[in-house]
């Protein structure tokens, strides 16, 4: 983690009619952050990311991504990004080979990096083997790391991941965070919402969102020193509380 900033937000507004859905949020990610971003249903999660990885305009404020502007430069960020959603994105219907290849081109990876990168990644997880298995076939938990590979596979400078690990068993999710933590390192920054609160600890930072407001900003230790919570679930519980909103 480098002192470079990759994610800068000022007052970062987002209101449909009379309903402000992220207000006012401010807050700065630094080059391989792993930057945890929480909050309860309807804390307005779901539109600030939409609004970082430029597809939806903010109503005020500023912000970039990647050092691109979220008003002017939507089409640049989208290059330099990696996502991944909570629900499965990559198609069933296709080997895992094929998906690889097909998500590659869209990203822009020169054909020739292909099929070196692609041997390389599949042996690493351990699916080199099942390379020409239909993605149907293959367990949930190497769906979802196979889609994070995917969504990195292109180097980008900033990875999304909108619970990644979702209906994944405990002993998968930790392994899914050794990719994280592999991706961290080698200067891919990380934002992420889960609704894991482990999870949360494994964060370098985090930001936890109220009624679109963020509440509380800091390292994990931080956070429960702060709120005199000996777990991150207790950290949630007495910021999100009071929130009013059921739905995001």
């Amino acid at each position: 983690m480098t002192g470079e900033v990759a994610i800068s937000t000022d007052k970062l507004t987002k209101r449909f009619g009379d309903f402000v859905a992220a207000n006012e949020i401010t807050f700065d990610v630094k080059k391989g952050e792993i930057f945890g971003f929480l909050g309860a249903n309807g804390a307005g999660k779901t539109t600030a990311m939409r609004m970082l990885c430029g597809l939806s305009i903010p109503s005020s404020g500023q912000a970039t991504v990647a050092g691109f502007d979220v008003y002017r430069q939507t089409e640049e960020i989208k290059k330099n990004i990696g996502y991944m959603s909570q629900k499965f994105s990559l198609y069933e219907d296709l080997t895992v080979w094929e998906n690889i290849r097909f998500f590659a081109g869209i990203y822009g990876v020169p054909r020739s990096e292909i099929a070196p990168r692609a041997k390389e990644k599949l042996r690493q997880l351990g699916l080199y083997h099942q390379r020409n298995q239909l993605v149907a076939s293959l367990p949930l938990g190497w769906k979802q790391k196979l889609s994070f590979s995917v969504a990195v596979f292109h180097q980008p400078e900033i990875v999304f991941l909108d619970e990644p690990t979702g209906g994944v068993d405990p002993v998968t999710r930790r392994q899914f965070w050794d990719l994280i933590y592999e991706a961290s390192d080698q200067g891919i920054t990380i934002f992420v919402t889960t609704h894991y609160m482990d999870e949360a600890e494994y964060c370098h930072r985090i930001s936890m969102m109220v009624d679109g407001y963020i509440k509380a900003l800091d390292t994990p230790t931080a956070l429960k020193q702060n709120y005199g919570a000996e777990s991150m679930d207790e950290v949630f519980f007495e910021l999100a509380r009071g929130a009013q909103r059921k739905g995001d």
